[in-house]
């Protein structure tokens, strides 16, 4: 049995330019979700314009956004984010243990919205999201961009020349 340290591994590429904490929160996300069977994509663009921290795709079908926040000031700053609510079925909010308390408020949904408290070792869901089905044509399309972009940047990771296709 080796008793060398385990290293948390690096932190992903769509969180570069953010605080490293935005990009260890998010490695805790997925760790999670993989252990529900569910697989996420990091800067997921919508339809609407906006651009989804994570957004993952369970065994159904069915769709998760995460919105990462790791400041106090963004957080309560935040008033973009019920843009998200119109493609997915499930949204959460993840945030490092510090900030958990702030996302109480009747202004986070707290109804509608989940809540991921997450460090870069692990995460854990403190609130379940409710669910909010999309409707079948939505979920189609949303689905088949999910499965394309997905396909997309795993082109680019075999041939870089195919560039940053998002």
């Amino acid at each position: 049995m080796s008793s060398a340290p385990i290293l948390a591994g690096p932190i992903p590429d769509c969180f570069i330019d953010l605080p490293p904490i935005a990009g260890e929160v998010a490695r805790g996300v997925t760790r999670l979700f993989c252990r529900r069977d569910w697989f996420a994509m990091c800067e997921v663009p919508l339809p609407n314009g906006r651009r989804a921290d994570l957004m993952a795709i369970d065994s159904k079908g069915q769709l998760t956004i995460v919105e990462i926040k790791v400041a106090k000031a963004d957080l309560l700053g935040d008033a973009k984010w019920r843009d998200y609510l119109d493609y997915c079925d499930h949204f959460f909010w993840a945030v490092p243990p510090a900030l958990a308390h702030h996302t109480d408020a009747d202004s986070f949904l707290p109804n509608e919205a989940g809540l991921i408290v997450a460090d870069r070792y692990d995460a854990a869901i403190v609130r379940e999201a409710a669910l909010r089905p999309l409707a079948p044509a939505r979920r189609k399309a949303e689905i088949l961009r999910f499965a394309r972009r997905a396909a997309r940047r795993l082109s680019a990771q075999i041939d870089p020349t195919l560039g940053d296709m998002n």
